[in-house]
């Protein structure tokens, strides 16, 4: 549980710190692009990065508080022992999902990026960089979702 919480504050803390990044990015574009007449090159780029780690950021933080969207029509129907039989059957599939689509297929998508050597136009990042956040989100998740299920 110690472990469980200090992930969420890293989390958390990693979030507000991309998306205060992200802000200033944004507005540096307006002010450059509107007041000065000449934008910056590098911000959209940049922005889209940001956005990228947000939203998988994001859905690993939301998934380890168990703040997901989810329906319960079905659920609420169904007895205490269906749906707590029902809850393990949903977080094995998601476990099953984020290791196969998230851990495996971003690890080769990682790979494939490093190899080729494929880089930003602006940032000149390398896009493997860019791209480690997927299996980082992947195995964070299925961290969140065995917990959940020991913890059952």
């Amino acid at each position: 549980m110690q472990l469980r919480n200090t992930i969420d504050k890293v989390l958390a803390n990693l979030l507000i710190i991309i998306m205060s990044i992200m802000v200033i990015n944004v507005l540096w574009q307006v002010f450059s692009r509107y007041l000065l007449g000449a934008p910056s090159s590098f911000t959209d780029e940049l922005a889209r990065y940001l956005m990228i780690w947000v939203g998988i950021l994001g859905a690993a933080y939301v998934s380890g508080r168990n703040k997901h969207v989810a329906i319960y029509v079905l659920p609420s129907r169904l007895s205490t022992k269906t749906q707590k039989k029902l809850r393990l059957i949903v977080r094995v599939l998601i476990i099953l999902f984020c290791l196969f689509a998230l851990v495996i297929g971003g690890s080769r998508l990682v790979y494939i990026t490093y190899i080729l050597e494929q880089y930003s136009p602006a940032l000149q990042l390398p896009l493997s960089a860019v791209y480690i956040i997927i299996p980082i989100s992947g195995i964070l998740i299925i961290y969140y979702k065995i917990s959940d299920i020991l913890k059952q």
